[in-house]
């Protein structure tokens, strides 16, 4: 079991106030230009009581909370942690030469990593105050507008444009609060103070919506509900689901973490191995990692190219009148290990 499984598990976790964060993830880079040029980490915190909110902050703060973490809770021998001590992560060091763009994109993945083990270490840890203000959101922070947030877009093929039953008082609608540009034909472009009226939820960060007679997704992150989405809000033309679950194990020595990874495709879909590896690198926030299946004997079998996605796909199929799934989720599932411990999860599952 992972620590931050094992920390939801305890019931101490259910004590701890409800804005203390556990999740964080970086959702882009923006650059700040002035006496010095640097960049910021835009970053989506998720609390305890489930709010989520954005943050922005340098690598020097990184670097300040780590020595403050450090002085007060390294322990002298690190071999024999005491009371009240940790280990801490490590944190990337300091880069003084190179492109500033390229320094904070490399930086990316390992602060993630960073965040993480740090959000996951023992429950009176959270309490820390200097932890606790590094992930509160400032009123400079709320006032902040957001810009790409390009990590956090849904990796869509297709977006499906419904015409909307226009009712102004009863539909789903939401103001927008900051200034919005699309990326792309798929995505909406939003004014500050316009209304939005929903059609669908995307996937968790992202909604479709109709305004100024154009159809297109964009961050829920930008707006503020003013009537929400019908809990099954998959009414499009025709019914049924918007987005299809796959059914994801990430295995490690200390437990599996289970995901139903929503993605915009149909069940029919047969990915490359190459897409399939670099959504579950995004998904886990982990680089080292190998994509797994288990036969009809129940063995872990390793994937490494297309043709092992095609025979994982074939075999699943064929076990699929065997296991009873919900209609959206595909009849394959995947199993993620640490790339050099294959051998350590080939058993049952």
């Amino acid at each position: 079991m992972s620590q931050v499984q094992q920390l939801r598990d305890e019931s101490d976790f259910d004590q701890l106030p409800h804005n203390i964060p556990i999740s964080a993830t970086i959702a882009d880079i923006e650059e700040k230009k002035g006496f010095i040029d640097y960049f910021m980490f835009v970053i989506e915190v998720k609390t305890k009581g489930g709010c989520k909110y954005l943050i922005y902050r340098r690598y020097r703060e990184f670097f300040n909370l780590h020595v403050d973490l450090e002085s007060k809770y390294s322990p002298e021998d690190p071999e024999r942690p005491g009371r009240n001590t940790c280990i801490l992560p490590t944190l990337p060091g300091k880069i003084f030469i190179g492109n500033k763009r390229d320094i904070a994109e490399s930086r990316i993945p390992e602060l993630n990593t960073y965040m993480k083990r740090l959000l996951g270490l023992p429950i009176w840890f959270l309490l820390d105050e200097t932890l606790r203000m590094f992930f509160y959101q400032t009123d400079q922070d709320s006032e902040h507008q957001p810009r790409a947030l390009r990590r956090l877009r849904p990796p869509t093929r297709k977006v499906k444009t419904v015409k909307p039953k226009m009712d102004l008082f009863s539909s789903p609608r939401a103001e927008a609060m900051f200034d919005f540009r699309g990326n792309s034909k798929a995505e909406l472009n939003l004014k500050r103070g316009e209304v939005i009226f929903l059609l669908r939820r995307v996937n968790a960060d992202w909604l479709e919506g109709t305004v100024n007679n154009q159809t297109g997704i964009f961050p829920e992150s930008f707006v503020k509900i003013i009537k929400p989405l019908p809990e099954s809000d998959s009414e499009g033309e025709g019914g049924g689901h918007t987005y299809s679950c796959l059914r994801c194990y990430f295995l490690t020595p200390s437990g599996v973490d289970t995901r139903d990874v929503c993605v915009q495709e149909a069940l029919t879909i047969e990915p490359t191995y190459k897409d399939l590896l670099s959504r579950m690198k995004n998904v886990f926030k982990e680089d080292d990692i190998a994509l797994n299946y288990r036969d009809p004997k129940g063995d872990l079998i390793r994937i490494l190219d297309d043709e092992d996605i095609q025979l994982m796909i074939k075999e699943s199929r064929g076990q699929q009148g065997k296991v009873k799934r919900p209609v959206n989720q595909f009849p394959w599932e995947l199993h993620v290990t640490m790339a050099s411990d294959y051998s350590v999860y080939n058993t049952e599952a």
